[in-house]
């Protein structure tokens, strides 16, 4: 298992919120006694605290490493956790006082943690750009595979960094000509010339084309090689649908849906609805006045969608378009700046409050807090046949938010329904309660900016 950079920088912040804490404590009591009182603070104030930080860092996007070349990015952000996280942080002590580590304590810790949070960034932007740390990618292959995974090789702006390509046909090349630095045949000479870190094999047909006692060889000399597909969905956490084969569903860990996850995620599900319904009730009469106030008809809105097994089911929003806006189109995708949506619709959707009602299908079990989005049955027909193994989104109940929601914009097409497809098979293969709160955290994001609302 490859452990990424980014949790290194997020060990790296805990460890400097844990000590930028103690180092509040002895500025504050001027004596270094004050660790042993900082030992007494307890385990979930400490937790507490160190939550807030990084769930703080986390929403800014300081644990995406290719975003620390812009200084201007890093002063900006850096400077939004330290407010973000104070402020947070105040709310938490004032609604559960027995949280609370101490006066002045609070504001110190966090500007010496965005400090060394910024000084950190500035440092990595400055090694990064050192061969040490390049990125050297070799792709066995000159074809359409290899040129699309060379358009997600992260970019690091580093005068070091290449990606080479490996020739492996006679055939003319789709890629840069002058960006291939040889023939499979030489490849032992080049692992030795190049020195890459990765070996990327992007070919549609391999039997008979690798040199696989070569290939050895570089993997015990420390090269990393890695098959396309796995490549792309490492980098982009989505999944090449179209270039993948239908025994890559069958022999991989991942696409398993056992008993136990399917209770874990149903009893999260009963509790996040019901706590989110709770929560949003106040939000009802008041929405539901906007609403009526700004054009004629029902509050809430219900329409067809296809659920778990492909059965379809009812789905409740609040409207955001005018009444029988649909009578002449018939379904359509929903576009940029849609004329069939009211004005108070886009703020709906904007801020993603037109899915409240959701939470009472969640909570009958038509959907799933998390998962993939449902579309209507007009749609799915259509997709079924267009995009190679759309019916696996079917397999597990949809959901309010998702991988594809977080990550991906609003889809309009049956081009953004392919890219979201990527993404929704990606969660099902890798289901996990800890993707589900990566989830959450990331929906909390898209809804603070606004991203993807349509």
């Amino acid at each position: 298992m490859i452990i990424r950079p980014k949790y290194f920088i997020i060990i790296a912040d805990i460890v400097f919120a844990y000590f930028c804490l103690v180092g509040a404590y002895i500025l504050r009591f001027s004596s270094f006694s004050a660790f042993d009182s900082f030992l007494m603070v307890g385990f979930f104030k400490l937790i507490c605290y160190l939550a807030v930080i990084i769930f703080s860092t986390y929403l800014f996007e300081l644990y995406e490493r290719q975003k620390f070349f812009s200084r201007k990015f890093l002063f900006y952000r850096s400077g939004s956790v330290v407010l973000f996280a104070f402020f947070l942080l105040s709310a938490i002590f004032y609604l559960f006082p027995s949280l609370q580590f101490g006066r002045g304590l609070l504001f110190l810790s966090i500007i010496l943690f965005g400090c060394c949070q910024l000084g950190t960034r500035l440092l990595i932007r400055k090694f990064s750009h050192s061969a040490q740390f390049a990125t050297r990618i070799l792709i066995i292959g000159a074809g359409e595979l290899a040129q699309k995974i060379s358009e997600i090789v992260p970019q690091d702006q580093n005068v070091h960094s290449y990606v080479r390509f490996v020739a492996c046909t006679e055939k003319k090349p789709v890629v840069d000509p002058e960006l291939i630095v040889g023939h499979i045949s030489e490849i032992d000479n080049l692992l030795h010339d190049y020195r890459p870190q990765k070996l990327v094999v992007a070919l549609s047909e391999r039997r008979g084309n690798l040199p696989l006692r070569e290939f050895m060889h570089g993997k015990l000399r420390g090269v990393e090689i890695i098959e396309a597909t796995t490549y792309y969905e490492q980098e982009k956490g989505c999944l090449l649908v179209e270039n993948m084969q239908p025994s890559a569903f069958i022999y991989t860990q991942g696409f398993r849906m056992t008993p136990f996850m399917q209770g874990y995620k149903r009893i999260y599900d009963i509790i996040f609805s019901s706590v989110g319904l709770l929560l949003a009730s106040p939000l009802f009469p008041i929405l539901a006045i906007i609403i009526k106030r700004d054009t004629p008809g029902p509050v809430f809105y219900k329409q067809l969608r296809v659920g778990e097994n492909e059965i379809e089911y009812f789905v409740y929003k609040f409207r955001t378009m005018g009444q029988d806006a649909e009578q002449q189109t018939g379904a359509v995708w929903a576009q940029k700046d849609d004329p069939r949506v009211t004005n108070v619709g886009q703020f709906l959707r904007k801020t993603r409050l037109d899915e409240i009602p959701q939470l009472y299908n969640v909570l009958k079990g038509d959907m799933s807090f998390i998962g993939p989005r449902p579309e209507r049955m007009a749609f799915v027909e259509s997709l079924k046949e267009a995009i190679p193994f759309y019916s696996t989104r079917h397999f597990v109940k949809p959901g309010v938010t998702g991988w594809a929601q977080v990550c991906y914009p609003y889809g309009a097409s049956d081009e953004d329904a392919l890219e979201k497809m990527r993404y929704d098979l990606y969660y099902i293969k890798n289901y996990s309660i800890f993707l589900d709160f990566r989830i959450i955290i990331d929906t909390v994001r898209v809804v603070l900016t606004g991203f993807g609302g349509r």
